[in-house]
């Protein structure tokens, strides 16, 4: 079982040393932070590490460190910013609206031993954090407060679109070494500016993270970044105005389809951050309210055996902006199959 003690007194958090057990093995550093700080802003936990104030079994170590069972954290202590995310963590104080907690369990599109699907609605957050109490992760610990959930992966705030959701701490370790290896398939739909006349194309240029502004994290194309792998596929032509396009990830780096559409010059449409201004008012008139971005499918096989293959249509508000650019939201030819779907099934291997 894992073991942690405290002490210390006053207003800010206790110095905690924790040992890692079975089901914390795997999980990243700043992942373990999160659990063990939940009233703590990630910019401030990623501070703590940089500085040196937290180590493991006595020696600083980097977010991205994979804890290994017995390892003991100590944890420096922090002043809480509120206590709010404590108390949704422990049940002392104020709760997740059930509104909430029924629009995203609705969203729950596969379910099996190990795995928790959400076609995660634009405008939700995945976690609380940036000013925001609540997310969908915290959503699910209520409703399922006997489970340990945790994301295997993220989208922004305002992407739609498969979330996958881990139900036990072997699965995370799993899909975390599946998506390091690249043998999870994501592909997602995007608008982008302008016509698309680069046919299939793989970006493979690496992107750099700049420093947090207010939680907020910009990227860049820069040698000195990631190594980032994008693959475009032209799904349908809107006339000079903008393109359809399929994108599947190589690499799961941060707004990585947004910096690679902008880097071949036809950023998404609807991004405030990378996008074109101009064009982003000009679409508004098609009804685009938010960012053009939906993860629409991922597919994989357990090690252990057997597939999953899920994906989710365009939603409502997407597939009108679509039949607004004049020529409907049916697929080219080769696009994207539109049902949503989900299936497991043993022994199949993909081509």
């Amino acid at each position: 079982m894992p073991e942690t003690r405290s002490a210390a007194h006053g207003s800010r958090s206790r110095v905690q040393h924790h040992q890692v057990g079975g089901e914390e093995a795997g999980v990243r550093l700043d992942k373990a932070l999160a659990r063990l700080l939940p009233s703590v802003p990630r910019t401030r936990i990623f501070r703590l590490i940089r500085k040196g104030e937290v180590r493991v079994n006595g020696k600083r170590c980097g977010p991205e460190q994979r804890l290994v069972e017995g390892d003991r954290i100590r944890v420096p202590p922090v002043r809480e910013r509120s206590e709010t995310a404590q108390a949704i963590a422990t049940g002392t104080g104020p709760r997740v609206p059930p509104a909430l907690i029924a629009r995203v369990t609705a969203a729950i599109v596969h379910e099996d031993e190990r795995l928790l699907v959400i076609d995660k609605p634009a405008g939700l957050a995945v976690h609380g954090g940036s000013g925001l109490t609540y997310g969908i992760i915290e959503a699910l610990r209520a409703a399922r407060a006997q489970e340990t959930l945790e994301l295997a992966h993220r989208l922004d705030r305002d992407t739609s679109g498969i979330l996958m959701i881990a139900r036990k701490g072997s699965a995370l370790r799993i899909l975390h070494e599946l998506l390091r290896e690249g043998r999870v398939e994501k592909s997602y739909l995007a608008l982008v500016i302008g016509r698309w006349e680069l046919g299939r194309k793989l970006v493979d240029v690496p992107l750099q993270t700049e420093a947090r502004v207010g939680g907020e994290r910009t990227v860049r194309v820069g040698e000195g970044g990631k190594s980032a792998r994008t693959r475009f596929r032209l799904v349908q032509q809107f006339g000079a105005r903008a393109s359809l396009v399929e994108a599947r990830l190589e690499t799961g780096r941060t707004h990585q389809i947004r910096v690679h559409a902008a880097y071949c010059g036809h950023p998404v449409a609807g991004d405030l951050k990378y996008g074109d201004a101009a064009a982003n008012a000009a679409l508004r008139a098609a009804g685009l309210q938010r960012m053009f971005l939906h993860a629409h499918s991922v597919s994989f096989d357990w090690p252990q055996g057997g597939q999953v293959s899920i994906s989710a249509p365009l939603p409502a508000d997407l597939k009108a902006v679509l039949d607004a650019l004049g020529t409907g939201a049916g697929p080219a030819a080769g696009a994207p199959p539109r049902a949503t779907r989900s299936r497991t099934r043993a022994g199949r291997r993909r081509a």
